[in-house]
């Protein structure tokens, strides 16, 4: 006979609510792509990666612009997502908070002179159709995406 190791919830891994793991993985997918800006071949022109400033000619894909500060944003954007998605109420604040964020970076990318030192992330057109795709995703996720743990026989809010 089985042992009985308690409520599904109770698991390592389980008792996660849909928006906490909406989190984890942006989370992870954020910190997939800061960790692919620094592999060449993935990044093109990785020979001019520069640590910030539209000088830096490195091209994610060899599409996105991105620099090590770039970078370094995209993997604390990913650690935040992971560390935040441990309960509903901060996933939830991630997802919003971060899609807010990029909201913003996609409005900073349309005023700014790409070629100026104002951009110092750097960021180009695909960048900020990105960052707005990435935006509103990100705030609707939050808004969707239930905060209640499905269990096989009740839903449990958790905060």
């Amino acid at each position: 006979m089985a042992a009985n190791n308690g409520p599904v919830a109770a698991r390592p891994g389980y008792g996660r609510s849909p928006v906490q793991w909406g989190a984890l993985l942006v989370g992870i997918v954020f910190l997939a792509v800061g960790i692919l800006g620094f592999v060449p071949g993935i990044t093109t022109n990785y020979d001019s990666l520069s640590f910030a400033g539209h000088h830096s000619g490195a091209m994610l894909l060899g599409i996105f612009a991105v620099s090590i500060l770039h970078n370094i944003v995209h993997l604390l954007f990913g650690v935040a997502g992971i560390a935040m998605s441990r309960t509903p109420a901060s996933a939830r604040t991630y997802l919003i908070g971060g899609g807010v964020i990029y909201l913003v970076l996609f409005v900073y990318g349309l005023v700014i002179d790409h070629d100026s030192s104002a951009n110092f992330v750097p960021v180009n057109s695909a960048d900020n159709w990105l960052h707005l795709v990435l935006g509103v995703g990100m705030i609707a996720l939050g808004f969707v995406l239930p905060r209640a743990v499905r269990t096989a026989t009740t839903a449990t809010p958790r905060r």
